[in-house]
């Protein structure tokens, strides 16, 4: 009766998360919960300041341990090496780095923000994207900021090609801008705030919908065979959106701290630039990524025969979360 039992209940979660019974293996209970944390992701600043997912996982003897990530092209690689078990990126990069063979799935939404645009120093006379030709430009290849240039630059008839890319992390994107070694960066907040208020940095090109969202991506085969887990995680990512939404200043103090920056360029990221609004995954990022994704052949960051549409629709999942998330 208890291996029946033991089985019906593991049907039930494998039907939850839209997996098939039949293929589900019944995992040894978990030790340890590796996740990360980013100064791009405040939801994941809160959850560590606050240990809400250590209190949740005490009684189970679960370890929670965080790690950080410095872009998504670093959340990837630490889900792709099994170093961690869920990590937060940009929608697009997700995107690529699935249809570069990374078995990854997204079954959250942790922010649509305005992290990225086209930056320069205060003295430049750079004032438009089509004056970058042959101009150098720093981004994080494999991350939002990168993927945001290659789109910006299509906007004004220019390849990649015709600058030339600087790839260095984003700190060190930031500090190359304003130490005067390349003529430009796409940059990332917070850095990209603090290098607007603390060193007059601006800002020459924009475009909201050229940011893809933040994505909280889970390994396949965690999702797979732990998804009462995943629901508590996400069940808990739901406890900080709540709470950042009810206490931005808050939130934003919580970042200054983190990030190590002005409590001013917190408040620019969290208020202004980051919504937390819409966190269910569904045809409006499945809608942003079917436009942004001709970028990644254009520029062969995939293989020409990749079918982009079918990577989308492995990589969203519309269903899991939904009887985790708070309305609002």
């Amino acid at each position: 009766m208890k291996r029946r039992t033991l089985l019906k209940l593991a049907a039930g979660s494998a039907a939850v998360a839209g997996f098939s019974p039949v293929s589900l293996v019944v995992a040894a209970p978990l030790k340890e919960l590796r996740l990360d944390y980013a100064y791009y992701s405040p939801a994941s600043l809160v959850l560590k300041r606050f240990g809400w997912l250590e209190d949740e996982f005490k009684a189970d003897g679960v370890q929670v341990r965080w790690v950080l990530s410095a872009g998504s092209n670093r959340a990837l690689e630490y889900l792709n090496a099994n170093s961690i078990d869920i990590g937060s990126t940009a929608g697009l990069a997700a995107l690529l780095a699935k249809a570069n063979g990374n078995p990854i799935k997204t079954p959250y939404i942790f922010s649509r923000p305005e992290w990225t645009a086209l930056v320069v120093r205060k003295d430049s006379n750079i004032r438009s994207v089509a004056d970058l030709k042959g101009k150098k430009v720093a981004a994080t290849k494999g991350t939002d900021p990168y993927l945001f240039l290659l789109r910006s630059l299509q906007t004004a008839g220019l390849k990649r090609s015709d600058i030339e890319h600087v790839s260095l992390q984003h700190a060190d994107g930031r500090a190359a801008l304003e130490q005067g070694k390349v003529d430009a960066w796409a940059g990332l907040d917070p850095h990209m705030a603090a290098s607007e208020l603390e060193s007059g940095s601006k800002l020459i090109y924009r475009n909201v919908a050229f940011n893809t969202y933040g994505f909280l991506n889970v390994r396949e085969d965690f999702l797979a065979t732990r998804p009462a887990e995943v629901a508590r995680v996400i069940k808990a990512y739901e406890k900080a959106r709540a709470w950042i939404r009810a206490n931005p200043s808050e939130a934003a103090k919580i970042l200054s701290e983190e990030a190590k920056v002005s409590l001013s360029v917190a408040l620019l990221q969290v208020k202004l630039r980051t919504d937390f609004s819409n966190p269910q995954p569904g045809a409006e990022h499945v809608k942003a990524l079917q436009v942004a994704a001709p970028i990644l052949k254009a520029e062969a960051l995939v293989k020409a025969d990749t079918d982009l549409n079918r990577a989308i629709a492995e990589l969203v999942d519309t269903r899991f979360a939904q009887p985790y998330i708070a309305r609002s």
